[in-house]
């Protein structure tokens, strides 16, 4: 990526800030699978995407850095995820490693569907510094996993191999996080917690965090699949909770995550702004642009805009300074 575009303000790369003393490190937007659930539509089969990103490891350190002074924080956690999966970048162990180095990291997590991931991979990771690693293991079953992964190489065996490796072998903690699909893997969630209580995941923050599968504007919706509600999906929680005497239902707290000062928003939802576009967007449809030391999304431009040129512009939205604008 060219150092003139800031690597706040997409949700697919870069630096991302909730306000809290955790930040999201997002250096690629590539994925081996086809999750048939994927709520980004990452993969091969992806139907949305015209463009895939992988940023500069240098700049994206620069940025890590510039966000943790700006946000005025002593410590913070560093989490490496993406709308696909980090083992798919190049430089993942180098980043785990450069991140170590900083004084003011306090912990370094990353997450993973495992279809990369080897021994070789777990072990140079550890080496380099990564303290949990979390894990979207979403079946047992092989078949099961072959289907859910859209993905008939995806041996899921494999993965639980290099899983249990970790747990008996490695300095790192395994936090196991399915996606639970209500009609499709249902009888796989209570095999895969008593699978990571009786591999030892769990060292230092707990063993298991389950995800509730949310329909997204542009992800899949596998057929006949009905989203749960959050207070019915919390009730099956607590449920598996007492029934396995472990703590399903996380909080920030229990990884020490605290509200911040968030960065400052440098655009205002409604704000009309000249934005400079930089080249083709994530989705189709889309553009990205540059305006006030941030990179915005257009959308709504009946034609191609011109690279290099600025156009005017609505922002639409703006939280957590992620933007996106209609051109005008």
């Amino acid at each position: 990526m060219q150092d003139s575009l800031p690597l706040i303000g997409h949700i697919a790369f870069g630096i991302i800030d909730r306000g809290t003393n955790l930040l999201q490190i997002r250096p690629t937007t590539l994925c081996p699978l086809s999750c048939i659930f994927c709520s980004v539509d990452a993969g091969p089969a992806t139907r949305n995407r015209i463009t895939e990103y992988v940023v500069d490891l240098n700049y994206l350190l620069t940025w890590f850095k510039w966000t943790v002074k700006e946000k005025g924080l002593k410590c913070v956690h560093a989490y490496i995820d993406a709308v696909g999966d980090p083992l798919t970048y190049k430089y993942i162990v180098e980043l785990v490693r450069r991140l170590r180095e900083l004084s003011f990291v306090e912990t370094i997590a990353m997450e993973t569907h495992g279809a990369l991931l080897t021994e070789k991979v777990a072990e140079e990771l550890d080496d380099a510094g990564l303290d949990r690693l979390n894990l979207s293991l979403d079946a047992l079953d092989s078949i099961k996993a072959k289907m859910l992964s859209g993905s008939l190489w995806f041996e899921v065996n494999r993965v639980v191999k290099v899983a249990e490796y970790i747990t008996s072998s490695l300095n790192m903690d395994l936090l196991v996080a399915p996606v639970w699909v209500p009609g499709i893997n249902d009888e796989e969630i209570p095999k895969i917690i008593e699978w990571a209580l009786r591999i030892g995941a769990g060292k230092r923050w707990p063993p298991l965090g389950i995800q509730k599968f949310e329909l997204h504007k542009y992800g899949r919706k596998p057929k006949g699949v009905r989203e749960m509600k959050w207070q019915e999906f919390y009730a099956i929680l607590r449920k598996l909770e007492d029934r396995y005497g472990v703590k399903l239902i996380l909080r920030p707290e229990d990884f020490n995550i605290k509200r911040t000062k968030p960065l400052p928003l440098t655009l205002r939802r409604f704000e009309k702004v000249k934005v400079r576009v930089v080249g083709p967007g994530w989705l189709k449809g889309q553009w990205l642009g540059v305006a006030k030391n941030r990179v915005v999304t257009l959308v709504g431009s009946r034609s191609e805009p011109p690279i290099g040129r600025k156009v005017s512009a609505t922002v639409l939205s703006a939280k957590h300074n992620i933007y996106v604008a209609r051109v005008t």
